[in-house]
């Protein structure tokens, strides 16, 4: 069982929180940081493959448009299908938190994982761009779910000493699920260049791949068990009021407050992340492939480099992105909530317009990418910390769910505006995804002036 301390209000203890653990503790938190973590290899995935699936969904194996079509086409469809895949990871979110406060955490759990990993797998299949599209939709529910669900989960079983660093760590690991996609995109790479599958078709075994975490949802479904938090105040039916209700979310002013609030937040760095920030690998690719072209390479060979080079970028923006998410953890128990999200914003802004302005050589993927990365992860760290702290034990997955997937509602719009803005707006300028990515780092100025709204949680308990 659980330690009852989770709901106690020991003071923290910053430098050796996991004293505090129990086996059991630890049992959760690797259940639910492998199932993010997994989660987020199957997000990775798609990023990676995005680019080369467009290629061949649009064009086919033999394109007879010309380079700068074909660029301009993949940029505009993966915005679209990652806007599809967003709004269906914002819809899964909403039922799946609601789902999570009535039925519990850890069933919920289970179908999100099954969900993802299913479809992803499904993924592998299409034939077209719009089949494509409704597979990443039904994968987005089985995403959107399992974020609100592994933090309720987390949050609600940890002794309150240890939470921030618990949910810091847990979502830091989900950046080591997109570094295992990114040497998966390498490793398909290097297959590609010895011949041992084709060029078109490697980005399907990228799906394969993406549908192997349904094995976790067999192997948690007998251990895990209910938070005892959850089950005092919701399965009993004692509670006098209803869970999972966003009548109940909205119809209290403090709670919807912070709802919107948490949206407001969420969206400024989702928009940030998905809709400039992943899009830093189309840059690369547009910027070296038209040197590796200048170089004399065959067109195979460019998209290999490419394919090597894009999935080199994502570890080096994800190892960075892990000492961000953490390093947000460790902060926010000194100065509080609300600086730390200052700094994180400001931080985004800065080293992401240098990123789409001055990015121009391979040797930049090594300075200029962790910067991003170390920043733009750090705000989701802030998320998976501070949504959970700010609703009742009863509303805790509704309302988290709430702001971060409701934010993707909001969010899904970035990726097509940065496809028709690269299109339509600055389509005349010589790499107009500089001048995108720059414009919409705007972004990141709606999130740093919602913070004085926002309530400072720093070494309160949760609230019930």
């Amino acid at each position: 069982m659980e330690s009852r301390s989770s709901s106690g209000s020991s003071p923290p203890n910053r430098s050796r929180w996991w004293h505090e653990l129990t086996r059991y503790h630890w049992f959760v938190l690797l259940v639910a940081s492998m199932g993010w973590l997994f989660d987020c290899l199957d997000q990775q995935l798609f990023i990676v493959a995005r680019a080369p699936a467009m290629r061949q969904l649009l064009f086919g194996e033999t394109p007879t448009a010309s380079q700068e079509e074909i660029n301009k086409a993949v940029t505009k469809y993966g915005g679209y299908a990652t806007s599809i895949f967003m709004i269906g990871w914002a819809t899964g979110g909403l039922i799946f938190g609601v789902m999570a406060d009535r039925i519990g955490r850890a069933k919920t759990m289970i179908i999100t994982i099954l969900m993802y990993s299913a479809f992803t797998g499904l993924s592998a299949l299409s034939v077209g761009f719009w089949d494509f599209t409704v597979y990443r939709f039904l994968t987005g529910l089985g995403v959107g779910g399992e974020f609100a669900v592994g933090v309720a989960l987390v949050a609600e079983v940890m002794p309150d000493a240890a939470r921030p660093f618990a949910l810091g760590l847990l979502q830091a690991l989900s950046t080591v699920g997109n570094i295992m996609a990114a040497l998966i995109n390498i490793g398909v790479g290097q297959l590609v260049m010895m011949d041992v599958m084709s060029v078109g078709n490697a980005w399907r075994w990228m799906f394969v791949v993406g549908s192997a975490p349904a094995l976790l949802a067999v192997l948690i479904r007998r251990r895990l068990k209910e938070p005892e938090r959850w089950q005092s105040v919701v399965a009993s039916g004692t509670g006098p009021k209803k869970a999972g209700s966003y009548a109940e979310l909205f119809g209290d002013p403090v709670w919807r407050r912070r709802a919107i609030v948490g949206v407001v937040l969420a969206s400024a760095g989702v928009i940030g992340l998905w809709g400039i920030g992943f899009f830093s690998y189309e840059l690369l690719r547009t910027v070296m492939g038209r040197r590796f072209a200048a170089e004399g390479l065959a067109p195979a060979a460019v998209e290999s480099k490419l394919t090597l080079w894009v999935g080199i970028t994502s570890i080096v923006q994800n190892v960075a992105g892990f000492f961000g998410i953490y390093g947000f953890g460790v902060l926010t128990h000194r100065i509080g909530r609300r600086p730390t999200f200052a700094i994180a914003f400001l931080g985004a802004l800065a080293s992401t317009a240098l990123v789409f302005w001055k990015f121009d050589q391979l040797s930049d993927v090594f300075w200029m990418i962790p910067l991003m990365g170390f920043f733009q992860f750090s705000l989701f760290g802030g998320y998976a910390i501070y949504f959970p702290e700010l609703f009742p034990t009863r509303l805790r997955s509704t309302g988290t769910s709430f702001c971060y997937n409701v934010g993707r509602y909001v969010a899904a719009s970035g990726p097509t505006l940065l496809g028709l803005l690269t299109s339509k707006v600055f389509v005349g300028y010589e790499d107009p995804m500089r001048y995108a990515g720059v414009a919409m780092c705007a972004t990141f100025l709606i999130g740093l002036a919602t913070l004085p709204f926002a309530p400072e949680t720093r070494g309160q308990p949760l609230p019930e």
